[in-house]
């Protein structure tokens, strides 16, 4: 364990923790919606309204964000070890992540203690992405080859939408690595068990890939405003990418654009991307806004900053306790809203608790989401200023 603890000499970059602190609040109203908005499907064009959309629109954000700034982070504690003590602290805790993603987050979701579906999600894509950077690291590889190799599976991976790979395409494996369809991509393991796959791994370990090769950036060393030019030119040249390829259908998304019956599905036709797998074009959006977000929070300090700046230190720690209390939740308005024990259980979907018709409408999702994160600020507050006067080594795993 001496290997993976962090020295004392260790500094904050308060933009960053800006805009993780952003996301992970955001990322909560699709939680909710999830579970107490059920339907209709805020991207099915037939039955959604511009409101719906933006719920779930604003939320793709996230991920992306998250995943970058993992890589990030993941350089910048290259620089306060050794290639060795990196390698081992980059796989030790990607494994660590792929443990809390099957065994606490699957739990949280399901409310299943028998875990007939194992859920791959976002925690293991950044998990599963750390430990094939740890490897890398370990074998010398160079910033600029983890740069070339990050660079070609963000800009290729949609290259398999355009080729016809047979059978392969129904392995597990392939599944895995490339084509995780969300909550369709079901891989049946046994009689009633099986694991839903939402995320595919490689294209997120490219973003992965590119957020490392990002934190050269922030090191101490670097001129800031020459990191600020950077950051604030790529978000641009992605934002550029996106609306260029999105508005001609070139290339970089499965499903195009087309012109719709009213102006605002038009819109949301634009602006309806594919996040499972995640395209390139969504890719391009999202991280186009989150660079140029970065860029001009450098130098911002308010009361609303120090709280997402709070979120941003212990975003893990966020995350976990994020689900459980969601969950809690819906068992509180599942009695409340008179449903009884027999109706735990739907055959029809893995979670517990989520009856046909239960919840609320989205002023009730938006109700949920701020007694969350009101109720979330006070555990994160005192576990920020934790980490903040200790040096445990497992302080470096959450």
């Amino acid at each position: 364990m001496a290997l993976t603890a962090a020295p004392a000499t260790k500094y904050r970059i308060e933009s960053i923790d800006i805009l993780r602190g952003l996301v992970m609040l955001i990322m909560a109203i699709d939680h909710i919606r999830d579970f107490f908005h059920g339907s209709p499907e805020p991207t099915d064009l037939a039955v959604t309204t511009p409101i719906l959309f933006f719920t779930r629109w604003i939320t793709h954000f996230c991920a992306p964000t998250f995943v970058f700034l993992s890589g990030t982070s993941a350089f910048l504690a290259g620089t306060r070890r050794t290639r060795g003590q990196l390698s081992a602290f980059l796989i030790t805790r990607g494994l660590w992540l792929l443990v809390v993603e099957v065994g606490l987050i699957t739990l949280a979701i399901t409310l299943n203690p028998f875990y007939n579906v194992l859920i791959l999600q976002v925690i293991w894509a950044i998990g599963g992405s750390m430990i094939l950077i740890g490897i890398l690291v370990r074998l010398r590889a160079s910033l600029l080859f983890i740069g070339v190799v990050g660079v070609a599976i963000f800009l290729g991976h949609n290259i398999i939408d355009k080729v016809n790979f047979g059978h392969v395409t129904h392995t597990l494996w392939w599944r895995l690595l490339l084509s995780a369809n969300g909550f369709g991509a079901f891989y049946q393991t046994g009689v009633n068990r099986g694991i839903l796959m939402a995320y595919a791994l490689l294209p997120w370990t490219g973003v992965m890939m590119l957020g490392y090769v990002f934190g050269m950036v922030y090191k101490s060393s670097f001129d800031a405003l020459k990191r600020r030019k950077i950051l604030l030119n790529s978000g641009l040249a992605l934002l550029g990418f996106f609306f260029l390829f999105r508005y001609f259908n070139i290339y970089g998304d499965p499903a195009p654009w087309s012109v719709q019956k009213t102006t605002s599905l038009s819109v949301i036709s634009f602006f309806n991307l594919t996040k499972y797998p995640c395209s390139l074009l969504y890719l391009c959006m999202t991280l186009g806004v989150a660079l140029i977000i970065l860029a001009l929070t450098e130098h911002i300090k308010n009361k609303f900053t120090a709280i997402l700046i709070i979120f941003g230190n212990v975003p893990f720690f966020y995350y976990l306790c994020h689900w459980y209390l969601i969950r809690l939740i819906t068992v509180i308005v599942f009695f409340a809203q008179g449903y009884n024990s027999s109706q735990i259980i739907d055959p029809k979907q893995p979670m517990l608790f989520q009856p046909n018709g239960f919840g609320f409408n989205l002023f009730g999702v938006y109700v949920i989401w701020i007694i969350v994160i009101t109720i979330l600020y006070f555990p994160c507050r005192w576990f920020s200023n934790y980490k903040k006067t200790h040096r445990q080594w497992w302080l470096s795993y959450l």
